[in-house]
């Protein structure tokens, strides 16, 4: 073989160079990887066991507390039946004194005795108290027959009255105290089911200690323990890892190693920080952080040198610390046995490649020589060379065509000079020819320059964000007004790709948008993001931009702030939303109304029935107290629904807030300290006083409730002239108002409560205490008065509540006062009665009747107004106003007093209407609201 010449010696030592760097690359960059991904796929292995036992884990404890739910379930329906068998056994007992068999007081000491001594489950029993708090029953002897009004809590507060309270108000409910077990001991907490029997005069309660139900959800919290012990024994982790469980104590639950397992080991430290191990793997938990230290092994006790990585999640549920441990050359031997193969290979590889590259190249090189040694000669000027090279590759051909062009070459060599010559003649030509175009395009770019900027002064004038990008999302234009929207200049944006601008968050949220654009398709949408602390509503624009071959290669945004439009529709449709609430209940109000009415008299009339037996008289009179309550909540959905009777005049808001809070002075605690103040000079609001004075104190009833530790409550009256739109219910109307506000240092509203806080029956009062409609009648009464109202509150710092009213523009007038004769009423003057229910009419003319009056009936209008042009002796008329037919109750009225101006007028209804502007004579008939008593009758006739 020849000596390898200097082509050679370089193309083997690049090539060779070339492979070793390829080798040394692979190794660099692929072994390292290699190893760190095993390393992390065998530590990820860990990470997913310890997840799925703690899911598993979480899951026993979801079964656990549904346990529990369960349990506590069953013992509110035992509890439930436990009071019912009892009530059953005293009814029986009361049946045999109305048979006569047993005086009423040996009956109840039998009955009291017997069921002292009546215990069921764990030392449960039945005990029955009278409405003083007397324990007529109980099987603790210190208690039973004693006044258990002094028995008292650890705070100090009583414990029996409150329960009897609420058991009276409520007919029945479960309640939560704090009671010792019978033969004492300190009082836990206990649940019972109590249940007011009015007839028999006592309370019944039966309870169950909430020890008893824990002991019961530990039994299955232990079950699972041992459940999840078995699984965790036999698990194992890379070779020897394992899990294991330790409480808040310190108390190992669960550990392979049986010199842990059970023990507690806070004072076990950790070799390398010296610290307690216990403490170290708790502060760990659920960060996703693994705690390193160094332990010994099983084949090496004692020897802590061992390094050992261990990762915990905490279940809060149990109290639970689950832990993975292990070593970390465990993790490492799968990594290292890989890259050892990798590297035995690659040597192989590298050692073959060598051999075969010198083999290549001295086969390469040595027609290259002799071509270069031929082209030399030429050089020279030897144009008869030759290379003498026959292959049947492509050095061949190189070869080949090497020869021909040497004998081209001599053809060719003697016009190349001409041809120069001629060329370069022409390119003079063509260069003068240039500079006039350079010109000109210098030109043609200024005109374009002074184009695109009146554009951009557009562009920027325009309130809308406007941006144009590239096929490849990057941007070629924004406007100021989008780079003033994301706080940066319009030269930070150009050239960026939106994520860097928009930032990841907002770019995934409209990226399916893009998409569809960059697909052709125009996109409109809308959409919402935080800046300074408030919500921004955009409208956006995509609009794709395609070439001249109809491909997409960019897309132009438009973003439009929408965000007053969208506050706008916001607010009609919550306004149109309250006022269809407002409408159902009026007309539900007003059916119950009808209802009442119905009820109230024949109630009323049954109770002052002479020959009515006095026992009755214990279920009427509740009977009563509750058809007027239900006429109290009537009144107050009337107020929602601004369909209540007022009588708006012009108030002194000194003297209203003045009364207020000399009303307020006895419900309220001691606790809470009243403040008010009214503005010099403000103006006088124009409602109704009286039904303003009970807004003023359902707000101020709603404070107390919120500041069960005390607090302020303040009253503030200004005036305040409105000119621009105001931040209330709805836009506020220019003019003048009285503002007044009641503030409290309460737990103020939640962003939900605020919100729903006029609707009728929303209370976030917890055992039934609050009806729902205190601040709907507020409401009502505030739109029914034209006004505004607002809530201004932060949860735990209070709230504010803001009532905008219309100031006085008119004299309040005079109240009429009847005139003696009007005043006074014949003996069996002839009145007529109106109202298309027969119903209502028996009850109405039966009060007239007890009231000294004749009465005809008519059951419609124009019944009603055929008697009144043919009968000349009515004393007076009460007609409800709205009935079927054309006319109504104030046509009636009008048609009366045109035939007789003296007379009496009375409108019942159960809520007022709406009136037009040339209606103001109504004003002069007496309006009386449904239900009604008789007492009220006889005052306004």
């Amino acid at each position: 073989m020849l000596p390898a010449s200097k082509l050679t010696r370089r193309f083997f030592a690049v090539i060779a160079m070339i492979i070793a760097a390829i080798f040394v690359a692979f190794y660099s960059y692929s072994v390292p990887l290699i190893q760190q991904k095993v390393f992390e796929i065998e530590r990820n292995n860990s990470r997913i066991t310890l997840n799925n036992v703690f899911e598993l884990a979480n899951q026993m404890h979801f079964n656990v507390e549904d346990s529990r739910a369960r349990a506590l379930e069953s013992h509110r329906q035992r509890l439930q039946a436990v009071v019912e068998l009892t009530a059953m056994h005293v009814a029986e007992k009361f049946r045999e004194v109305e048979l006569g068999r047993i005086d009423e007081a040996q009956a109840r000491a039998e009955l009291f005795e017997r069921l002292r001594n009546f215990t069921y489950g764990a030392d449960d029993y039945v005990w029955i108290a009278d409405y003083d708090a007397v324990l007529l029953s109980h099987p603790d002897p210190a208690l039973h027959g004693s006044d258990s009004s002094g028995v008292r809590d650890r705070d100090g507060n009583a414990i029996i009255p409150p329960i009897l309270e609420l058991a009276i108000r409520e007919g029945e409910g479960f309640y939560r105290y704090k009671w010792h077990r019978l033969g004492g001991g300190e009082a836990i907490d206990k649940f019972s089911y109590v249940r007011n029997y009015p007839e028999w005069g006592f309370v019944i309660g039966s309870g169950v200690y909430l020890d008893d139900v824990d002991a019961e959800v530990r039994a299955q919290t232990q079950k699972a323990l041992q459940q999840l012990r078995e699984g965790l024994l036999e698990l194992r982790i890379a070779e020897t890892g394992y899990l294991y469980i330790f409480d808040g104590d310190g108390n190992m639950l669960v550990h392979p190693n049986p010199n842990l397992d059970g023990s507690n080991f806070l004072e076990l430290r950790n070799p390398v920080t010296q610290g307690s191990i216990a403490r170290e793997l708790m502060a760990v938990a659920d960060t996703g952080e693994e705690l390193f230290y160094k332990w010994d092994k099983p084949a090496d006790p004692g020897n802590y040198s061992y390094d050992k990585l261990s990762l915990v999640r905490y279940l809060p549920g149990f109290d639970w610390y689950i832990g993975s441990s292990v070593y970390v050359d465990e993790l490492k031997s799968s990594s290292t046995m890989l890259t050892d193969r990798i590297l035995t290979m690659a040597t192989l590889a590298l050692l073959a490649a060598i051999v075969l590259t010198f083999i290549f190249v001295h086969w390469i090189t040595r027609p290259v020589r002799r071509l270069s040694e031929t082209a030399e000669r030429v050089s020279h000027g030897e144009l008869d060379a030759k290379s003498g090279i026959r292959r049947d590759d492509e050095l061949g051909v190189l070869a080949r065509a090497f020869d021909r062009m040497v004998e081209q070459l001599r053809g060719n060599i003697h016009t190349l000079d001409a041809k120069v010559q001629a060329r370069t003649r022409a390119l003079e030509t063509s260069n003068a020819r240039l500079l006039e175009a350079v010109d000109s395009l210098q030109l043609t770019q200024q005109e374009l320059r002074l184009h695109e900027e009146r554009q951009r002064l557009i562009l920027d004038a325009l309130p809308a964000q406007v941006a144009y990008l590239d096929g490849n999302l990057r941007y070629l234009f924004v406007n100021q007004g989008y780079a003033d929207a994301f706080g940066r200049s319009k030269e930070a944006i150009v050239g960026r790709h939106p994520s860097e601008i928009l930032g990841e968050r907002m770019y995934a949220d409209i990226s399916d948008q893009i998409r569809r654009t960059l697909g052709g398709e125009k996109t409109v949408y809308e959409y919402r993001f935080q800046r300074d602390g408030r919500e921004i509503i955009t409208k956006r624009i995509l609009i794709p931009f395609h070439s001249c071959g109809e491909a997409v290669n960019g897309l132009l945004n438009l973003s439009l702030d929408i965000t007053a439009e969208k506050e706008a529709e916001r607010r009609l449709s919550e306004a149109q939303r309250m006022g269809a609430v407002g409408q159902l209940a009026g007309g539900l109000a007003h059916d119950f109304n009808n209802l009442l009415s119905i009820l109230l008299g024949n109630l009323v009339a049954l109770r002052d029935n002479p020959a009515l037996d006095e026992a009755l008289l214990r279920y009427l009179n509740p009977a009563i107290r509750a058809t007027r309550r239900g006429a109290d909540i009537t009144s107050r959905l009337l107020a929602f629904s601004r369909r209540q009777p007022l009588k708006p005049s012009s108030v002194d808001p000194q003297q209203l807030l003045t009364e207020v809070v000399e009303l307020l002075a006895g419900p309220m605690p001691n606790g809470i300290d009243i403040e008010y103040r009214c503005e010099d000079g403000a103006p006088r609001p124009f409602v109704d006083a009286g039904q303003l004075e009970d807004a003023l104190v359902n707000l101020a009833l709603n404070a107390r409730d919120a500041m069960p530790d005390g607090g302020t409550l303040s009253l503030e009256a200004t005036g305040r002239r409105v000119t621009k739109a105001l931040d209330y219910d709805e836009p506020v109307a220019p003019g003048d108002y009285v503002e007044i506000r009641v503030t409290d240092s309460g737990c103020g509203f939640s962003p939900e409560a605020a919100q729903q806080a006029f609707e009728p029956f929303f209370t976030t009062k917890t055992g039934g205490a609050g009806s729902g409609l205190g601040l709907s009648m507020v409401y009502g009464f505030v739109k029914q008065s034209c006004g505004y109202i607002r809530i201004d509150s932060t949860p735990g710092q209070g709230s504010s509540v803001s009532l905008l009213l219309p100031a006085s523009t008119a004299t309040q007038l005079p109240d009429r006062t009847p005139s003696p004769a009007e005043s006074q009423s014949g003996d069996k003057e002839l009145m007529l009665l109106v109202d298309d229910d027969p119903d209502v009419r028996a009850v109405v003319r039966e009060q007239l009747v007890e009231l000294g009056y004749s009465v005809i009936e008519a059951a419609s209008p124009d019944e009603a107004l055929q008697l009144i042009d043919g009968l000349d002796s009515l004393y007076g008329m009460v007609s409800d106003i709205v009935m079927p037919g054309r006319y109504n109750g104030f046509d009636l009225a009008r048609r009366l007093r045109e035939r007789s101006p003296a007379a009496r007028i009375v409108l019942i209804s159960g809520y007022s209407y709406e009136q037009a502007a040339n209606d103001d004579d109504t004003s002069d008939f007496t309006l009386l609201r449904k239900p009604f008593e008789k007492e009220a009758l006889r005052a306004v006739l």
